[in-house]
């Protein structure tokens, strides 16, 4: 393999690397997992307006099924209460859509890279130049580690106003702005989200001392 066409696909695995990470760390917080550990952990708020810690597991994974399949908003503006009454307004079944497909496309462009990371190493191991793989997926690993605690960093001086920064860039206007009685701050509250930023910095993070630390490329 020429030098020229070695580099290229060193770059491009070094560049898709921190993407499926990221992506990945994404896609596991995705999972009835996270609720389950989440609403167990010591000093998680509890819920003022009355929600038990069954109810919320019960609602929060029917809402992360609802950003994992293909179905339209019907399936959570059919959503009720005991009494009957909707589980979620309409303003928020909206903002569920505006997530859902932010969600289908990440998780869409997760698969892509993943794909072609693969490819990308099938065609290193024909041609004799794994090292040139596995060298882009190291480069890749301190990629990621240098993105996660760049944003670590900004995020742990205001979390807030990186939270509101990160939903002014995705959603439009003040969509995604909720009294503190309706059930998506109920289910998801601010603490809820630190969390989740904590731990998808700690799954990023470690697969990418996992890759930096632990790849040896050596010529083939």
């Amino acid at each position: 393999m020429n030098k020229t066409l070695s580099a290229l696909l060193s770059f491009l695995t070094t560049l898709l690397t921190p993407v499926f990470l990221i992506l990945l760390g994404i896609r596991i917080l995705l999972t009835p997992f996270f609720p389950e550990l989440e609403y167990r952990m010591p000093g998680f708020p509890e819920d003022i307006y009355g929600f038990t810690q069954a109810e919320r597991l019960k609602y929060a994974k029917v809402s992360i099924e609802y950003l994992n399949n293909d179905a339209g908003p019907e399936f959570l503006s059919n959503l009720t209460f005991d009494d009957d009454s909707p589980l979620y307004k309409d303003r928020e079944v909206s903002h569920m859509l505006d997530v859902k497909v932010l969600i289908q496309v990440a998780l869409k462009v997760w698969g892509g890279a993943f794909g072609v990371l693969i490819l990308l190493g099938i065609v290193t191991k024909l041609t004799g130049s794994t090292h040139v793989f596995l060298t882009g997926a190291r480069r890749g690993g301190w990629l990621t580690l240098i993105l996660t605690v760049s944003l670590g960093i900004i995020a742990s001086i205001d979390f807030w106003t990186f939270f509101a920064e990160f939903h002014h860039i995705f959603f439009e206007g003040t969509t995604w702005i909720f009294e503190y009685s309706d059930t998506l701050i109920r289910l998801f509250p601010m603490r809820l989200w630190q969390d989740a930023f904590i731990m998808e910095a700690i799954i990023v993070i470690g697969g990418g001392l996992a890759l930096a630390f632990g790849l040896k490329p050596k010529l083939d």
